[in-house]
């Protein structure tokens, strides 16, 4: 099959917005490059009028090229690098070899076209605020969990339930996948793009998303968590800090940490006791 590959000149802000509005699009694989995006689709669903529609709110433009087929397994092995975070957590596919020396925890992730690799700021800064809080007997919440990354290193810190859900069909096919990989057992993953079937409580919970989606379920993600829980968010950009950390305080939040890197926000709040 022969696909049609799309090169956007595109900063960090608009990467995440991008991938999320295209993958709508039927666009099946995203290659990340410094200040460059790449799409990649089949190119009988190449529709490039609605592409132009697409990037023309973001003043983004596009050079296109048809690309033969291509084994694109052998090209992501090709491409894909281990990555670490701190000595905390390290992120390898499944034929690299094991981290020496060892992190706390490794992870083996193949992420396909989902979202979640660790090389992204945004999937870095989650796993840096997960690092210091006590995942032990505790129940999780991933909503929009990509590879799954981030469920999957719950259950690794000791979680008792690490229950995830993602919007997209690919989405949740890997990370089905890599809970096999890594041998879990206590992370549930489903197709859904909202929490109304949701009805649990849970200690923790964890949102890399983007910044409307945290903006329109802040007040369900309040009501999921038990007093004393902890909210995790990213996929925020600096500029979007003061409306977000005002909708989270809105809803009962407090704010306790922040971590930025490469221009994206990662925050932490947590719901008081007396809730």
């Amino acid at each position: 099959m022969s696909y049609i590959a799309i090169t956007m000149r595109a900063g960090a802000a608009q990467t995440d917005l991008l991938i999320a509005q295209l993958s709508e699009l039927k666009y099946e694989g995203f290659e990340e490059q410094p200040d460059t995006l790449i799409a990649y689709i089949p190119a009988t669903d190449f529709d490039e009028a609605a592409l132009q529609q697409q990037l023309e709110a973001y003043g983004v433009t596009y050079t296109k090229e048809t690309i033969l087929p291509v084994n694109w397994n052998a090209l992501w092995e090709s491409n894909f690098q281990p990555v670490q975070v701190d000595n905390f957590c390290g992120i390898r596919a499944e034929f690299h070899p094991p981290f020496d020396p060892q992190p706390a925890y490794e992870i083996i992730i193949t992420p396909k076209m989902a979202f979640g690799t660790g090389h992204h700021a945004t999937t870095a800064s989650m796993i840096k605020l997960m690092e210091p809080l006590d995942f032990k007997g505790k129940k999780v919440f991933d909503f929009g969990t990509g590879t799954g990354i981030l469920a999957i290193l719950a259950e690794m810190m000791g979680a008792d339930t690490a229950d995830a859900i993602d919007y997209d069909e690919w989405s949740v096919n890997n990370t089905l996948e890599n809970i096999a990989a890594n041998g879990m057992n206590k992370v549930k993953v489903w197709q859904a793009d909202n929490l109304e079937a949701i009805t649990g409580k849970y200690d923790i919970l964890l949102a890399n998303i983007n910044y409307n989606i945290l903006l329109k379920f802040m007040g369900d993600m309040g009501h999921l968590l038990v007093p004393g829980g902890k909210l995790l968010l990213s996929g925020i950009l600096p500029t979007d800090e003061e409306n977000i950390a005002a909708a989270a305080v809105s809803k009962g939040f407090i704010m306790e940490k922040r971590i930025e890197k490469d221009n994206w926000l990662a925050l932490q709040f947590s719901v008081p006791d007396s809730k």
